[in-house]
């Protein structure tokens, strides 16, 4: 059964979107009004008596006239204001006593102030209201102080205000949601932007784990082939350190990919992210792979805040796996982190000579290389640090990071070229 509430509801909803109804109901509302006022006569004791009068035909047809342009005043506000005050104009001024025509204009006016601005709500209103209220004083039989027409003068007045008064509601409302709309779209834009930064950091992450332990893995199987048959004993030992990386890489891909699961799904990994703390048993990993690795200088206490204890690791360890991918049979590695006031400087340095792959077409390197120092020149600059790669004078290649202790918090910058010649991935 339908409520008189929800009645209310479905008509209003209705006349909002069926405007010109609305106008035609209420120019209708506003003419039966007139035509019921234009029976009172003021009077002069009392207050107005009902009946004692009937309206000129002259009137009549003024009050059908400027009640038919109100149907129009949405999209003609102040047109249908002239009309209808004009209509007043020339009822105060002929006919005595006049019929209420000055209702249509107090309408009219009402549009008017609420669709237009402030300072033209009040020129216009002031004009409407001094034309009207001298006509009523100056051509009426009454007394220029009568209640009559000083009503001319307040209605007008009421009206003005009231449309300002709505307009100014009305742009209230439209500021409120203009910002709820705007901070939704940010919140939104946000979401995206951590989404984007999320995805480019566990990409950095698996791009990190998957070249480095791969490559160890590839290095020692390669070993393995080369010597089964003539020494078994170092093949097996080759074979360990196979079974060593990929249980390595195995686990860091568990805690990497642990960060995608969903609040219901199985607890994820809680190990600890790498950082310079293993740094040896990283170094150690190549050592086992032929790359003689040395530590020149390892200031590691007291410990760095995580987001650059990782990223310092991380650049070790694409640095490194880049020296063993590219730069030789019998390159060696320098390794050092120092301490500079409020940065830490990271070098990694090679003196191998390299293949292809640490010349200008690195990036198209057939192994599908080129993402490495990218990767690295991200983590750093993400943290408002700075990174330089490329080759030594005299021979090998070198990598060189600072990084602040304290940690930038802001949005990474967008990462330029890590190098300028002699790129490697």
């Amino acid at each position: 059964m339908t409520t008189l509430p929800s009645g209310f509801a479905r008509a209003r909803r209705w006349l909002r979107d069926h405007p010109l109804a609305f106008d035609a109901a209420l120019a209708f509302c506003v003419l039966i009004a007139m035509i019921c006022g234009s029976f009172a006569d003021p009077g002069k004791g009392h207050g107005p008596t009902f009946g004692t009068r009937t309206p000129e035909a002259f009137s009549v047809l003024l009050m059908v006239l400027a009640a038919s342009a109100l149907v129009l005043r949405r999209r003609h506000p102040m047109p249908v204001l002239a009309v209808t005050g004009g209509f007043a104009a020339i009822e105060y001024i002929f006919i005595d006593p006049p019929a209420p025509v000055v209702m249509s204009t107090v309408i009219a006016l009402y549009t008017v102030a609420s669709r237009t601005d402030r300072p033209t709500t009040w020129r216009v209103g002031l004009l409407t209201m001094g034309i009207l209220t001298v006509a009523a004083m100056v051509f009426g039989s009454t007394p220029w102080y009568s209640q009559e027409n000083l009503g001319v003068f307040a209605w007008t007045g009421m009206a003005s205000a009231a449309g300002d008064a709505v307009r100014s509601r009305r742009a209230f409302v439209d500021a409120i949601r203009e910002r709820a709309e705007r901070a939704e779209r940010t919140r939104e834009e946000e979401a995206r932007r951590r989404v984007a930064e999320e995805r480019l950091r566990i990409a950095r992450d698996l791009h990190d784990v998957v070249a480095h332990h791969i490559a160890l893995v590839n290095v020692q199987a390669g070993v393995a082939a080369h010597v089964m048959d003539k020494r078994p004993d170092q093949a097996k030992e080759a074979l360990a350190h196979v079974r060593d990386a990929s249980r390595s890489a195995l686990n860091e891909l568990r805690v990497t990919v642990g960060l995608l699961r969903q609040s219901g799904d199985p607890e994820a990994p809680t190990e600890p992210a790498p950082g310079l703390a293993v740094l040896d048993e990283l170094v150690a990993t190549f050592r086992n792979a032929g790359l003689p690795v040395e530590v020149v200088g390892a200031d590691r206490a007291p410990r760095l805040p995580a987001a650059v204890d990782l990223a310092a690791y991380r650049v070790i360890q694409e640095a490194l796996t880049n020296v063993r991918k590219h730069a030789g049979a019998d390159a060696r590695a320098e390794v050092s982190v120092v301490r500079v006031g409020t940065t830490a400087e990271i070098t990694v340095l090679d003196n191998g000579r390299g293949s292809a792959a640490r010349g200008p077409g690195a990036e198209s390197a057939p192994d599908g290389g080129g993402h490495g120092l990218l990767g690295m020149r991200e983590r750093v600059t993400a943290l408002g640090g700075a990174l330089t790669a490329g080759p030594r004078y005299g021979g090998g290649f070198r990598v060189h990071a600072i990084l602040p202790i304290e940690a930038r918090t802001g949005e990474p910058e967008p990462p330029g070229p890590a190098v300028t010649t002699g790129e490697r991935r």
